[in-house]
C-alpha cells in the first residue's frame, strides 16, 4: 500500500532494514502492482511505475514488480506497455479520446513515459494471482534471477557504503573526542588529568 511504501522506502527506519538485510542476505524488493487497477487506466499503471522506480532507485536494490490478479486480467499489456514506447502512447491517446483528459496529467504521464523507458530495462516483472497462484513458478525465476543480480552488482556497492558509513562514523567519533578533550584542557587550565 502507499502507506507502507512510504513507510520502507522514505523513513530512515526503512534505509535501516534494507540495509541490514542487504548486508546479510541477498536482498530483492517485490512490488505488487494491482494488474485490474492498471487497465482501467495508463495514468494507475504510470503511478506505479513511478513507485517502483522510485523503490528500486531510492533503496538500490533489485526490484521485482510482480503484477497481481492475472486470474482477473492478463499482465500482458503491462508488459507490452513496458517493452513497446508507442504501444504505451496508444493508450493514452485511446484513454484521452475516451474521456477528453487532455490536460497536464496526460502531458505529465507522456513525458513521464519517456523517461521512464529506460528504467524498464533493469527491471524484473511477472505476472501472478493470489488468488489461483497461477504464475507462482515464474515469479520464483524471476526472484531468483534477481538475487543472482543483488550478488554480481548490488553487492559490491553495498559492501563499499557500508565501510564508506564505518569511517565517516570513526571519523566523527574522532573528532567529537578531539573536541571534548581541547574541551577539557581549557577547563582544567591544560592540566592532565
Amino acid at each position: 500500500t502507499p502507506g507502507q511504501i512510504e513507510a520502507f522506502t522514505w523513513s530512515a527506519s526503512g534505509s535501516i532494514i534494507t540495509e541490514a538485510l542487504a548486508s546479510a542476505f541477498p536482498t530483492v524488493l517485490v512490488f505488487c502492482v494491482d494488474t485490474v487497477r492498471c487497465a482501467s487506466s495508463p495514468n494507475t499503471f504510470m503511478s506505479n511505475m513511478l513507485y517502483a522506480c522510485s523503490m528500486m532507485y531510492r533503496t538500490r536494490l533489485p526490484l521485482v514488480v510482480a503484477f497481481n490478479k492475472i486470474d482477473v486480467v492478463p499482465h500482458d499489456f503491462c508488459v507490452e506497455w513496458m517493452k513497446d514506447y508507442d504501444a504505451f502512447q496508444e493508450a493514452l491517446d485511446d484513454m484521452q479520446a475516451s474521456d477528453e483528459s487532455t490536460g497536464f496529467h496526460g502531458s505529465l504521464t507522456r513525458s513521464l513515459s519517456l523517461v521512464l523507458d529506460e528504467f524498464y530495462r533493469h527491471l524484473h516483472s511477472c505476472g501472478v494471482s493470489a488468488a489461483t497462484g497461477d504464475g507462482m513458478d515464474e515469479f520464483w525465476t524471476v526472484v531468483d534471477s534477481a538475487a543472482k543480480e543483488f550478488e554480481t552488482d548490488y553487492l559490491e556497492e553495498i559492501k563499499n557504503r557500508l565501510e564508506l558509513q564505518k569511517a565517516k562514523k570513526k571519523a566523527k567519533a574522532k573528532q567529537s573526542m578531539d573536541k571534548l578533550q581541547r574541551d577539557l584542557a581549557k577547563d582544567t587550565g591544560g592540566k592532565d588529568i
